[in-house]
């Protein structure tokens, strides 16, 4: 079990790595998927960091994970149908 949190937690930080970088390029084409990767980024490393005990950046990452997903929902509702 703690191999499989380990590997969420570690996917978690590539993901939201990935989604930085998405921001660095000039090209904005795949920048949306930045939201959703900080989503579920976020996800991963509170799930490992609630395994570990690790209650501060459990807290911090569940909120990168609420502000994603508040992100997610505005972008969605300002989109003309």
């Amino acid at each position: 079990m703690r191999t499989v949190i380990d590997i969420l937690g570690w996917t978690g930080s590539g993901l939201i790595i990935l989604a930085y970088a998405l921001t660095l390029f000039k090209n904005q084409k795949y920048l949306h998927f930045g939201k959703y990767l900080n989503l579920l980024g976020g996800l991963l490393i509170a799930i490992n960091c609630y395994y570990y005990e690790a209650i501060p950046p459990f807290v911090t990452n569940l909120l990168w994970s609420v502000i994603a997903t508040l992100t997610i929902y505005k972008t969605r509702k300002k989109k003309p149908k």
